[in-house]
């Protein structure tokens, strides 16, 4: 590869990730209202209709549909505002408060949700470069074109789909998990100081800070999978994709209380290792392959469906079948050192049913059984919410129409 042309190909990677297609997208459908506008209107510089454009076209399509008419309405109230202020009184500092005050009361009252602060926004740019009011009649519609504009824009160009930015998080996370599980491996043969246990605590509790931040980038790809015309088996996706952060969060719970039991061992055994030689080497192996697990679970919940499923599936059942045989080997060893130093048996016992549970919640028949669980909650859900479109689809499988999946209804 040239060096002239390496360049290039990274800033083709770049802009066909999804951050940089919405930021053209936005641009684009900004540079289209005002244009629309400019066109349609008498106003040299109508900026509202390119603002209002910025606003509605949301990084989802569901985003757009579910929040862009929130948005028109506020932008709306704010104008209407502006133009009774406008008709009464001037731009002073006064009237400038009473504007504010009266755009965040009115959209509380019209229920705008969180684009309140819109309301009052709107108000003081129409009321700053505005004082006749058939000007900021002109902002109205300025506010429909920008929503029109972004709108058709979503429909007619798709958003981008976050799945693979959201499937990065969750290997991120998988990923920060199973290093964790190795450095306690490597630390738990020989003595342990509390101070260093005590860190690994710490250092599990910030999991659930990273959790909300995968929670985050998933709900972000949940609602770029809805409505989107691009995608097919929407449903499956986002099923897939909550239960496996589901299951990889209690898993992170649970190393939490594995840290804090040998936390507590720690404690306890100050001068002396914390467990025999042929222990300490059986754990470290243990706490490896269940690293291996739950990286393996992470790659398969966020391979395609119909590429890579296959061999990550095969991964984490070899991952698991030895963590599950390491741990039947530590048990039996464990309880020969109970039988001769009973110091602290409750420890060992919590210790084998934190790794049990683990194990248990990677399992690929239990997850098989969770993901059809969901999937036929989810299923039922809609078609309580739309019984005409259930109703129409019996009449089409009567009809000799082929029966679709719940995860294609989406």
């Amino acid at each position: 590869m040239s060096g002239v042309s390496a360049p290039v190909l990274e800033l083709v990677r770049r802009t066909t990730e999804p951050a940089a297609v919405q930021t053209l997208r936005s641009t684009a459908a900004a540079v289209i209202a005002f244009s629309v506008a400019q066109w349609t209107l008498p106003q040299p510089a109508p900026l509202t209709a390119p603002l209002t454009a910025l606003l509605v076209v949301q990084v989802t399509l569901y985003a757009t549909l579910t929040t862009g008419i929130r948005r028109v309405n506020s932008v709306i109230v704010g104008v209407l505002i502006a133009i009774g202020f406008s008709a009464l009184v001037g731009l002073n500092w006064w009237s400038l408060g009473l504007t504010i005050f009266t755009a965040l009361l009115v959209g509380r009252v019209v229920r705008v949700n969180e684009f309140v602060p819109e309301v009052a926004i709107s108000a003081m740019l129409v009321l700053g470069v505005s004082q006749i009011a058939d000007t900021a009649w002109d902002r109205i519609l300025e506010t429909l074109i920008g929503a029109g504009v972004g709108l058709l824009f979503n429909l007619l160009f798709a958003p981008p789909v976050w799945v693979e930015t959201a499937g990065a998080s969750i290997e991120g996370l998988a990923t920060r998990m199973g290093t964790m599980l190795r450095a306690m491996g490597q630390e738990i043969s020989g003595h342990i100081p509390v101070k260093e246990a005590a860190a690994r605590l710490h250092e599990a509790r910030r999991l659930d800070h990273d959790i909300v931040e995968v929670d985050a980038s998933l709900r972000q790809a949940e609602e770029s999978l809805m409505l989107n015309p691009r995608v097919r088996q929407g449903l499956l996706n986002r099923v897939v994709l909550r239960t496996g952060l589901d299951t990889l969060e209690i898993c992170a719970v649970v190393l939490r209380v594995l840290t804090r039991t040998l936390t507590d061992l720690a404690k306890q055994r100050t001068d002396e290792p914390m467990f025999p030689d042929d222990v300490g080497e059986g754990l470290a192996e243990l706490f490896d392959r269940m690293a291996e697990a739950i990286e393996a679970f992470a790659r398969l919940i966020t391979s395609p469906l119909a590429s890579g499923g296959e061999q990550a599936e095969d991964r984490l059942a070899e991952a698991l079948a030895q963590g599950r045989q390491t741990r039947d080997r530590i048990a039996d060893l464990l309880l020969e050192d109970v039988q001769e130093h009973p110091r602290q048996w409750q420890l060992h016992g919590a210790l084998l049913a934190e790794v049990d549970r683990v194990l248990d919640e990677l399992d690929i028949d239990k997850r098989t059984e969770r993901l059809g669980e969901e999937l036929d909650r989810r299923s039922a859900e809609l078609h309580e919410r739309h019984p005409a479109l259930r109703r129409l689809q019996r009449r089409l499988r009567g009809t000799g129409g082929t029966r679709r999946r719940p995860a294609e209804e989406s």
